[in-house]
């Protein structure tokens, strides 16, 4: 229409009845609401949790209060840019079929443990030890130290326990810390049975994996370490946003402090969830 009207030098309702538009296709504006204000909070979360997806980011802003499907946040996020860039792994050989483990029915009933190593500024290696439930996905220890011997290993394990007790079965790889003769009489006096998983079969010991993997992603990768003391302060507040604030895809979106609380006494989360704000 505006070629129309700069070409032959008509008039805008001339030209409408020429070329058989409609008036409406020219004068009515969409009647959307703005969407800066969402725009602005999703890049800002975006930008507090790098690793975050579209769909926890969701999660998020519906905490926050916001009335909005994954649909448009999704559109939104790509608008933005914030897609993130996901690297797939080489598959060298088919998958092999293992036998499952035991699904966990109630928290302390099954805990993982696992090693990780960063680098320090100054290009010393730093040990995290890492360990959770599997049941609630919570991180219970998250340590930091040049090196780690099975004595240091039953210290932590002590500690945990004097918190919130023993479990039944620890689920660990074959690591000289886990198979050492101080772990192991640490397990029989505590009656804790130690789940050795297979050798060259990470998969095994999945849960702590996927645990490890947010640690790299969301905490060790973005950070700079000056020293085991400044990376012991930065996994400690990571580990609290974690179990409580993280929303975990397969625990219902909830995270892992109240998925537990919500096991050990659903009657009073669903009580409490029912009171206003």
């Amino acid at each position: 229409m505006q070629w129309v009207v700069e070409t032959y030098q008509v008039s805008g309702r001339r030209a409408m009845r020429a070329t058989g538009v409609a008036s409406s296709t020219m004068h009515d504006q969409h009647r959307r609401p703005s969407q800066n204000a969402l725009r602005a909070r999703l890049r800002e979360l975006a930008a507090a949790r790098v690793s975050y997806g579209y769909l926890r980011l969701h999660v998020l802003l519906r905490r926050e209060g916001w009335r909005v499907n994954h649909k448009r946040v999704y559109r939104l996020y790509r608008e933005e840019g914030l897609a993130l860039q996901r690297r797939r792994p080489k598959r060298r050989r088919s998958a092999m079929p293992r036998s499952p483990r035991t699904i966990t029915t109630r928290p302390n009933e099954r805990w993982a443990m696992d090693f990780m190593q960063d680098g320090l500024a100054d290009g010393r290696t730093v040990r995290v030890f890492t360990l959770i439930d599997a049941h609630t996905r919570e991180c219970l220890a998250l340590e930091a130290a040049p090196q780690f011997r099975g004595a240091d290993v039953a210290a932590i394990l002590s500690r945990v326990i004097a918190e919130r007790g023993a479990p039944q079965i620890i689920q660990c790889d074959q690591g000289t810390e886990f198979t050492s003769i101080a772990l192991d009489q640490w397990a029989y006096w505590n009656k804790v049975h130690l789940d050795f998983s297979r050798r060259g079969t990470p998969g095994d010991n999945a849960v702590c994996e996927a645990f490890n993997g947010s640690v790299r992603r969301e905490c060790l990768s973005p950070a700079y370490f000056l020293s085991d003391v400044d990376a012991q302060g930065v996994l400690e507040n990571w580990k609290l946003d974690y179990n409580n604030h993280r929303p975990h895809s397969s625990l219902q979106d909830l995270s892992p402090a109240h998925f537990r609380a919500r096991e050990l006494n659903p009657e009073a989360v669903s009580e409490r969830s029912k009171q206003p704000a």
